[in-house]
């Protein structure tokens, strides 16, 4: 039986619409997110000089990390979004951002946060029109990790 694919046929594949989700929906250890947030609040985190193991090999020191741990949300509650290097730019009070395939990283293993990797995109787009819901922070929810066993399940 012979296949063909969209190379050899001249089609191209449609990219399918992103599901859009609400902050209130997010749980722990998920991925491939797409939301419209509002930034509520953005604050600098102190960073330490990235060790340089290849002294040797480069002329100059790699620049500091930047990261900001920003207060995001939309009209179903808040998370903190931690933004790295040139993200932290794009985190400004008031700012409505798409945030394109975001995951859920667990901080110090208790707690949400949201961050989008290399595989991901931030995009500041219009004003939304929703007011954020701020009595609903999903990164004050502590989690705790419980191994589940075998014994005692038949």
């Amino acid at each position: 039986m012979a296949t063909t694919t969209a190379s050899t046929t001249g089609q191209v594949n449609a990219k399918r619409k992103p599901v859009f989700v609400k902050v209130e929906d997010l749980k722990p250890g998920t991925s491939g997110h797409t939301l419209i947030v509002k930034v509520v609040e953005s604050t600098p985190v102190k960073t330490s000089q990235r060790p340089n193991r290849d002294r040797a090999l480069l002329s100059r020191p790699a620049p500091p990390a930047r990261i900001a741990e920003s207060v995001v949300g939309d009209e179903t509650g808040t998370i903190i979004f931690t933004a790295r290097n040139e993200q932290v730019d794009l985190m400004k009070h008031g700012a409505t951002l798409i945030l394109r395939n975001a995951k859920i990283v667990m901080f110090k293993r208790t707690t949400m946060r949201l961050a989008v990797d290399k595989w991901g995109r931030i995009e500041v787009t219009e004003p939304a029109k929703f007011a954020v819901r701020e009595d609903n922070n999903l990164s004050l929810v502590e989690y705790e990790l419980v191994t589940v066993s075998d014994q005692g399940m038949n």
